[in-house]
């Protein structure tokens, strides 16, 4: 009996103190760029939606990137380009959902036309899509990624 009531308080206490994913923050397109503009940092910055197949398919892939930049000069974001009524009703039970411990904020811009061209000229507005850059290079990539080819296009950009 001693041991259900400890492991009944243990499971309240966790669940009480466990922090769920939620967003960070709601950018404007200015406030990403001047965030990204670090030149002492890798970022790694995905475009993805909670409607977008092919991007929940690529999530993962960037969490385990996580779990080897940790406490580096490496960053992740992930952008969500979700409408910012749906954070509460979407964006965020998604990042619970899925367990996504990657930095997630939301880009709160109405029209495409004004942000794409400033995020990179190569990009024609579809996702998933990512820029890998830092002080002295990018990369953009607007397709689908994999683990394998996210930590090739993040050593050739180390390494130009």
């Amino acid at each position: 009996m001693i041991i259900k009531k400890s492991l009944l308080i243990s499971f309240v206490l966790v669940s009480v103190f466990a922090k769920s994913q939620t967003l960070s923050g709601v950018y404007k397109v200015n406030n990403l760029l001047n965030r990204i503009n670090n030149n002492d940092t890798t970022y790694i910055i995905n475009f993805w939606a909670t409607w977008c197949k092919p991007c929940v398919q690529e999530l993962p892939a960037f969490d385990s990137l996580l779990n080897i930049t940790n406490n580096s000069t490496t960053k992740i974001i992930l952008v969500s380009l979700d409408f910012v009524e749906d954070i509460k009703t979407k964006v965020n039970p998604f990042l619970q959902k899925n367990n996504i411990k990657c930095q997630v904020v939301l880009l709160d811009e109405v029209n495409g036309n004004d942000y794409i061209n400033q995020i990179s000229k190569k990009w024609t507005g579809a996702i998933p899509a990512t820029l890998i850059k830092n002080e002295r290079n990018a990369n953009f990539i607007e397709s689908k990624i994999n683990f394998k080819e996210l930590q090739k296009n993040i050593a050739d950009i180390q390494r130009k």
